[in-house]
């Protein structure tokens, strides 16, 4: 009997245990749920220009006190939007990320207000080794001849968006890669002189760091900044006149004699037998 009462104590304790739990679970939740609020996340990462379905975005709870300015509660909302800056998963979709509505997917969805798209012809060396990524900032530079016909390189534009390479726009790569074209991002009247630069020289792209916000103003490098001037030659020195005594007329050189150089002896070795003799000639 002793062991019999000693089980339903137990169990007894065990089943007020458990129904503590669950009592205070849902106080918490309860509690929890009252100092949340629903935040719209990414369920995937969010590639540049992709516009936004129901599958790429949910509804998570998120404390009152910290939810992002410019977030969304409701899915329905943002559907359809596009992607204007990289997002990762579970990252909360914010207003600033995200382009005006009525924006279509792709490029010309991330240009901003105000500026425009122009693509530049690059190589290897162009490209800066193929460095010259999407989100990346460059300076242009061109080379040419200046109204004295004389070689020129100059810095003509600075801190210029990279928008896409070839046909990617993803920013998320950190691989270098070689393409044909750059395309950038610049106002009207910055694509007016990346037009006549790229008809008058050759352009050339200059990475800079993001952070590095200064813009410094240079005069150019022309060919005497890197060689020197060159040394004008030396101009000819006239002699001086020859002055002739007018007491005497000059009298005329006479050539010096010429004698003949003396002939050496011509010696002959004459053999006879066994006798030898020499004969001078």
């Amino acid at each position: 009997m002793k062991n019999i009462r000693a089980i339903i104590m137990i169990l007894l304790s065990l089943l007020a245990g458990a129904v503590a739990v669950i009592l205070a679970a849902q106080w918490v939740g309860q509690q929890a749920a009252n100092n949340t609020s629903p935040v719209v996340v990414a369920t995937r990462d969010l590639d540049l220009g992709a516009p936004l379905s129901a599958a790429m975005m949910q509804e998570s709870p998120w404390p009152s006190s910290a939810v992002p300015a410019g977030s969304f509660k409701d899915v329905k909302k943002i559907e359809g939007r596009v992607v204007l800056a990289p997002m990762f998963k579970g990252e909360p979709i914010l207003e600033p990320k995200l382009a005006p509505e009525g924006t279509k997917g792709g490029l010309p969805s991330i240009i901003q207000n105000g500026k425009r798209a122009i693509s530049v012809k690059v190589n290897e060396v162009v490209g800066v080794a193929g460095f010259a990524l999407p989100g990346s900032f460059v300076d242009v530079m061109v080379s040419t001849t200046d109204g004295k016909e004389k070689a020129v390189s100059k810095i003509v534009l600075q801190r210029i968006l990279v928008l896409a390479v070839a046909q990617e726009a993803n920013r998320d790569e950190t691989k270098p890669k070689v393409v044909n074209a750059v395309t950038l991002e610049v106002t009207p009247e910055e694509a007016e002189k990346i037009d006549l630069a790229r008809s008058i020289g050759n352009l050339s792209l200059v990475l800079r760091n993001p952070i590095d916000r200064k813009d410094n103003e240079t005069s150019g490098v022309r060919r005497d900044d890197l060689i020197g001037k060159e040394m004008a030659p030396p101009r000819p020195v006239a002699s001086a006149p020859v002055q002739v005594a007018a007491s005497r007329p000059a009298s005329r050189a006479r050539p010096a004699p010429v004698h003949p150089a003396a002939s050496s002896p011509v010696t002959v070795e004459v053999i006879r037998g066994v006798q030898k003799a020499n004969a001078e000639f």
